[in-house]
C-alpha cells in the first residue's frame, strides 16, 4: 500500500516529523511518500491560508504519482473536500482522522495547539465536520517560539498545563495535540496525562489504510461525483487536466 503524506505548508522539516511519526506506525508493506508544497506559508494559519494551502494542496495530488490514498497533513484539512471531488482514491484530512479517532474513547475531546492565531480557524474546522457537540474547546500557547519544527520541544511544559486544563475545567475526555509541528508529542507525554490522547498522523495514517483497504470505488452519483469536465485558463497543467478529464 503506498499512501501520500501531504503537507501544504513548506516546512520540510515539519514533514520530515510526520514521516517519521507515520512510519512508525504503517503496517509492514506501507509506504509512506511525502510531498511539501513548493510555496505559499510556513504553517497555515488563518482563513486566507487555508485557502491558498488548499489549492496548492490539490495541484500537488493532481501531480503526485499514483498512491492508494493521500493524507492532507494539516491540521485544518485545506482542499480536503474538494480533493474528494477531483481525485478517484481516497483522501484523509488530519483533523478529521484525529477528531473521529477521538470521537471512539470519550465523549467530548479537547484541542491543544501552539499558536493563539489558529484558534478561530480549528473551531470552524470542528464545526465543519459537524463535531462541535464533541468538542469540549480549543486551548492554545500564548507568545512566540524559537522554530516551527521545535515547538514541541521548547513549549512542552506548557502545553501539558494547556491539555490539564482542558480535562480539569473544560471536561474533555480525550486530548489531540493539533497542528502538524505537534505531531509525535502525543506518544512521548501519554502517561503523563489522566485521559487517552490521540497524534492526528498516527490517526490519519491508520485510517487511511483502512479506507483503502475497502478498495472504494469513485462516486458517480451523490456529492462526491466527479464533476462535469470544464476547461481552464492559468492552472497547473496536471490540475487542469484533471478538472478537463472526462473518462
Amino acid at each position: 500500500m503506498r499512501l501520500l503524506l501531504l503537507n501544504p505548508n513548506t516546512s520540510r522539516d515539519v514533514t520530515e516529523l510526520m514521516r517519521a511519526t507515520a512510519a512508525a506506525v504503517a503496517a509492514p508493506g506501507t509506504e509512506i511518500l511525502t510531498a511539501t508544497a513548493p510555496r505559499g506559508v510556513p504553517y497555515i494559519a488563518t482563513r486566507a491560508e487555508a485557502q491558498i494551502g488548499g489549492a496548492i494542496a490539490l495541484e500537488m495530488l493532481a501531480e503526485a504519482a499514483p498512491v492508494d490514498a493521500a493524507i492532507i497533513a494539516a491540521f485544518g484539512d485545506p482542499g480536503l473536500s474538494g480533493a474528494r471531488e477531483l481525485f478517484d482514491h481516497p483522501v484523509i484530512g488530519l483533523a478529521e482522522a484525529a477528531m473521529l479517532t477521538a470521537c471512539t474513547l470519550g465523549r467530548r475531546f479537547g484541542l491543544v495547539t501552539f499558536a493563539r492565531a489558529l484558534v478561530p480557524w480549528y473551531e470552524e474546522t470542528v464545526a465543519a465536520h459537524g463535531l462541535e457537540r464533541r468538542c469540549a474547546g480549543v486551548r492554545a500557547l500564548e507568545g512566540r517560539f524559537s522554530a516551527l519544527s521545535a515547538v514541541q520541544d521548547e513549549k512542552e511544559g506548557q502545553l501539558l498545563e494547556l491539555a490539564r486544563a482542558m480535562v480539569e475545567e473544560d471536561g474533555a475526555d480525550v486530548l489531540i495535540f493539533a497542528g502538524a509541528p505537534l505531531s509525535g508529542l502525543g506518544p512521548r507525554v501519554r502517561e503523563r496525562l489522566p485521559v487517552p490522547v490521540v497524534d492526528q498522523v498516527v490517526a490519519a495514517v491508520k485510517l487511511a489504510e483502512a479506507v483503502a483497504a475497502q478498495r472504494p470505488r469513485k462516486a458517480t452519483a451523490g456529492t462526491f461525483r466527479r464533476p462535469d469536465p470544464k476547461p481552464s485558463t492559468g492552472l497547473a497543467p496536471a490540475l487542469a487536466a484533471r478538472i478537463g478529464r472526462t473518462d
